[in-house]
């Protein structure tokens, strides 16, 4: 598998991270807050800010940003993977299209999306700094992470909804043979090239493809191995 997926894999299995701006008021300074963010289809990281608060303040003088999240596996951190975003912070013009995607995982924020002051900010990536643990230490290029149009980006809404409706069952299985989880309902989130987001009762679970799929057919594929071996 390459960097470049893995660094994806890691960033998509993950909700939060840290979000270093350049301070307005400082001149400059790093500063650090944090942020829920969704990584999109594309690898782009999607976050919904406030008007008010300082990192916002920070991108719309300076909209260079970067972004750190890490895996939780062990109290020892720095044996722990971690990906570390660096790139530009936009305005997301379209923010009803974000919101319909961001919501399904952050249905708390769904205040924060009604408050006119809120909204959505697009980090495209101009490098990824990839540690996958010890002595594997990576750059990865933006060309190399970023991810093409595919036809399941256009199909995702219809997966989710076949699944939901017919397959929760085996949802479940996946669940509790993959993540050791025994959920009493679940609920697909997402799909996308790299695997999919299951809501198990209150837990979001990431379930990675082991090859990259690009359309319906391919994911279904995928999706109907992994129930054969959850049997």
């Amino acid at each position: 598998m390459s960097n470049a997926r893995e660094a994806r894999q890691m960033l998509r299995a993950h909700r939060y991270g840290a979000l270093c701006t350049l301070s307005k008021k400082f001149d400059g300074h790093p500063f650090g807050s944090i942020t829920p963010y969704l990584v999109d289809h594309d690898g782009s990281l999607l976050i919904l800010i406030s008007t008010l608060a300082e990192h916002t303040k920070n991108i719309l003088h300076d909209p260079r940003v970067s972004l750190i999240t890490h895996s939780q596996d062990s109290p020892h951190i720095q044996t722990q993977g971690r990906v570390t975003v660096v790139g530009a912070a936009h305005l997301v013009a379209d923010r009803e299209q974000s919101g319909k995607r961001y919501l399904r995982y952050f249905p708390e924020a769904e205040t924060y999306f009604a408050m006119h002051d809120f909204s959505f900010y697009r980090i495209v990536p101009q490098g990824i700094r990839y540690i996958g643990g010890f002595g594997k230490i990576h750059w990865v290029a933006a060309n190399d992470y970023t991810v093409r149009p595919y036809p399941l980006i256009e199909q995702e809404d219809g997966v989710i909804a076949h699944m939901n409706a017919d397959h929760r069952d085996t949802m479940r299985r996946y669940c509790e043979h993959f993540k050791q989880v025994d959920a009493l309902d679940a609920e697909m989130l997402g799909i996308d090239c790299d695997g999919f987001d299951v809501r198990a009762d209150a837990t979001v679970l990431r379930f990675d493809f082991a090859e990259e799929v690009c359309d319906a057919q391919q994911a279904r594929q995928a999706l109907v191995k992994m129930a054969q071996d959850a049997r």
